[in-house]
C-alpha cells in the first residue's frame, strides 16, 4: 500500500488575502441607510462579517433584540451613534468600539442631525448578508409585514426583545 506521510513539522502556506479599498464592496440602500459588504462571510468560511453602515441623521438601524450564536462589535467612524445595551444607552463618539456578546440585547441609532458612520463586525457571520437582502425587500414593503420581518429575524439569528416593537421605524 503506497501511502502519503503527512508533514506534521511544516505549515503549508497560501495567498488567500483579500483586500477590500474604499468604496468597494457590494452596496446595499435599505431605503434611506446603507450597508457596503466588505468581508463576506463566504470569504471567511462563515467566521466572520465586516460591513461599513451610513446611517442618515435620526434613522434607526435595529430596535432592542439579541443574537443566540454570535457575537456584534460597533466601531464608530463618523458621528455619535447611540447603542442601547440591555436597559441602558450610550453615546459613541468616532473611536468608539462597542462589543456586544451573544444573548446580550442591544439597538442602535442615530439620534443626531448629522450622518453616522460605522464598521459593524459579526463573529461569526452566521450569513449576515441574506439577512441585509431579506431586510431591503422587507422594509421595501408598504405597509412592512411584521410577521415577514420576524420570519427573516430570526432565521439569521436575530430575536426582538418586544416582538410589538420591532420594525426599525421612528413612532
Amino acid at each position: 500500500m503506497n501511502s502519503i506521510k503527512e508533514d506534521y513539522f511544516e505549515d503549508h502556506l497560501e495567498d488567500n488575502a483579500t483586500i477590500i479599498k474604499p468604496n468597494e464592496g457590494e452596496k446595499l440602500d435599505l431605503n434611506s441607510i446603507s450597508i457596503t459588504f466588505k468581508v463576506t462571510s463566504e470569504m471567511s468560511k462563515d467566521q466572520l462579517g465586516v460591513y461599513e453602515i451610513s446611517l442618515p441623521p435620526m434613522s434607526i438601524g435595529a430596535k432592542l433584540h439579541y443574537h443566540r450564536f454570535m457575537d456584534e462589535t460597533f466601531i464608530v467612524n463618523q458621528g455619535i451613534l447611540t447603542i442601547q445595551a440591555a436597559n441602558k444607552e450610550y453615546q459613541a463618539a468616532p473611536g468608539s468600539v462597542a462589543y456586544i456578546p451573544k444573548f446580550t440585547p442591544h439597538g442602535f441609532k442615530n439620534d443626531t442631525n448629522e450622518t453616522v458612520k460605522l464598521t459593524l463586525i459579526f463573529n461569526p457571520s452566521q450569513k449576515r448578508e441574506g439577512f441585509f437582502r431579506g431586510l431591503k425587500d422587507t422594509l421595501s414593503e408598504v405597509p412592512i409585514n411584521p410577521e415577514k420581518y420576524l420570519k427573516l429575524y430570526n432565521k439569521y439569528d436575530s430575536f426582538p426583545v418586544d416582538t410589538s416593537n420591532m420594525i426599525p421605524i421612528r413612532e
